[in-house]
């Protein structure tokens, strides 16, 4: 069974919201990639639209938008999600998780969508 920690901010307050998330309800948010708008119902706050803005998986990897898939790579990174140089110029190889949500994954942060 998979349990996600689904973190929910909130831009116009500035605050942040944890629902623990598991069973049938974490089923649906398998296979979702980041960017992907979902129901707020899934994780128990229906009238809400969430955006995926990334998560991070079981040994604390990001996941990065740009890594196609749901699996961990070692990449060369120079800059965030991943990595924060100290120096100009300053590359490191890192791992890394894909942008799709599997059961791998941990914690899933998302932001509410407003519509204006």
């Amino acid at each position: 069974m998979p349990e996600f920690k689904v973190v929910i901010s909130d831009p116009k307050t500035g605050k942040a919201e944890q629902v623990t998330v598991s069973g049938d309800q974490a089923r649906r948010l398998i296979g979702l990639k980041i960017g992907d708008v979902f129901d707020g119902a899934t994780v128990g706050k229906p009238g809400m639209k969430l955006r995926i803005t990334g998560g991070s998986g079981i040994a604390g990897e990001p996941m990065r938008p740009d890594l196609p898939g749901g699996v961990k790579r070692r990449l060369l990174l120079s800059g965030p999600p991943g990595f924060h140089p100290r120096e100009k110029g300053e590359r490191r190889r890192k791992l890394v998780r894909g942008n799709v949500i599997t059961e791998e994954i941990v914690q899933i942060n998302t932001v509410i969508v407003y519509e204006e």
